[in-house]
């Protein structure tokens, strides 16, 4: 990230300042397969990402080349970043909204109204697409699987309609929901790290994510048979609107934190409204949702300090040095690169980094920088880098067996948590249509 000149006076590229980040990986990873292999649930969530990056820190600290106050000054400079500060206010803002929806029946009447217009005969486009809408509208697929899941699972136990293939389309939707909301968590990293606007991502990410879901979409029209007349659950059809308020204006390009802001309002006027919903639980749930976002805020700041020692000793300079080498053996004319190549080198790097740490958020929060340096010298628009980090990292994330959303689904629909990464249809779709986007497009 960019620091102000006195701060940072970059050293020759090297690769020592990388080797705290691959002490934060090794942790995360080695705490991970040890608990799966003690047979022990959610096995790469036990060790926090904010106290495995911790030993990161001091070792970097330590390498620095800088005096020790320096360093910690250029480490407290990295975390007060605005991109970085303004990132984490967006997360709670986020969660606030999302904690206050669902406490106020947000997320049971969404659910009530898709269910009352799936035919019979298309339980499984009808499921993906509800989960899409509300993945979309909440921005978080955790807690859109954990909403629809059980209500998909107890379908399932009506008709001859295959779990698996059940679980694949609530994942499959869940997974594009957390890519294109605008209040995701991923969105958020991706276009604070990139410096674009909100709207602009998703505007971009429609290009991707369109043809990928009419595809997804088909494939389940296709793919289940059996039918079932879903008992008509009751809803109210005004605690909906919070949700579509939010869509509607974060896509009208008004400010995010305006966005976020009049989406919690409305949701809990909504639950004055139709409930016994008071304003001093109103409150309680506001800090719920901030609560909820205490990981991924601390790791924000964490990782925006360890990234900008990283930066002052050379150690971004050192990968963008390298993929700079592959493309020019890449590339036919060293002098002139291809984008495309830059692009499918952005994508494999978030891909890779989620591989490793099953975390789409912090993937992309690790592997901004180094996106955004390399987009801007081969004049890649921010939009299309943003996009970019977020597609490819929820791809992976969707697919990951030791993930947390194939975990929490493989526990719902009493499957393994392989046969749920397996069932991520729209995932592989997204990845095989985003690569064939990227070979195309100019």
């Amino acid at each position: 990230m960019n620091q102000s000149d006195n701060t940072i006076i970059t050293a020759k590229p090297s690769f020592v300042p990388l080797i705290p980040l691959l002490v934060f990986i090794a942790l995360f990873v080695g705490a991970g397969l040890y608990f799966q292999n003690q047979g022990i649930g959610f096995a790469f969530y036990q060790l926090p990402s904010v106290v495995a990056i911790l030993p990161a820190i001091i070792l970097a600290l330590l390498l620095s080349k800088q005096k020790l106050n320096q360093a910690i000054e250029t480490f407290i400079q990295g975390i007060g970043h605005n991109n970085i500060i303004t990132m984490c206010l967006i997360y709670l803002l986020a969660g606030a909204f999302a904690s206050v929806a669902k406490a106020t029946g947000g997320v049971d009447a969404t659910v009530g109204l898709g269910l009352s217009f799936i035919p019979p005969e298309f339980l499984l486009p009808g499921f993906f697409i509800i989960t899409a809408f509300i993945a979309t509208a909440m921005g978080t697929s955790m807690g859109t699987i954990a909403a629809v899941a059980p209500i998909a699972f107890g379908v399932v136990g009506q008709t001859d309609i295959s779990p698996l293939l059940m679980a694949g389309a609530v994942m499959s939707g869940a997974l594009f929901g957390d890519n294109l909301s605008i209040i995701s968590d991923t969105t958020i990293a991706a276009t604070r790290t990139q410096g674009c606007e909100m709207k602009d991502k998703f505007r971009e990410n429609l290009i991707f994510a369109i043809p990928a879901a009419l595809i997804t979409l088909i494939f389940f029209m296709f793919a289940g048979s059996g039918s079932v007349e879903i008992k008509q659950q009751e809803y109210e059809l005004v605690k909906v609107i919070p949700y579509l308020t939010i869509l509607v204006l974060a896509v009208s390009g008004l400010n995010v934190f305006v966005v976020l802001t009049i989406g919690i309002v409305l949701a809990g006027i909504t639950g004055f409204a139709t409930s016994d919903y008071h304003t001093l639980q109103f409150t309680k749930d506001i800090y719920s949702g901030f609560s909820s976002m205490q990981e991924i805020f601390l790791l924000s700041l964490l990782v925006g300090g360890l990234a900008s020692l990283m930066q002052q000793q050379g150690g971004l300079q050192f990968i963008c040095q390298k993929v700079e080498s592959l493309l020019n053996t890449l590339s036919r004319n060293a002098k002139e690169k291809s984008p495309k190549l830059v692009e499918a080198c952005i994508a494999f790097m978030v891909a890779l980094t989620n591989t490793c740490i099953a975390n789409n958020t912090v993937s992309i929060v690790v592997t901004g920088d180094i996106a955004k340096e390399l987009a801007h010298k081969h004049g890649i628009s921010p939009k299309r880098s943003a996009s970019l980090l977020d597609i490819f990292s929820c791809v992976v994330q969707g697919m990951l067996p030791f993930g947390a959303q194939a975990l929490l689904i493989a526990s719902i629909f009493k499957i393994t948590p392989i046969e749920a990464g397996l069932q991520a249809t729209y995932c592989m779709v997204l990845a095989f249509v985003s690569l064939v986007i990227i070979a195309i497009r100019k």
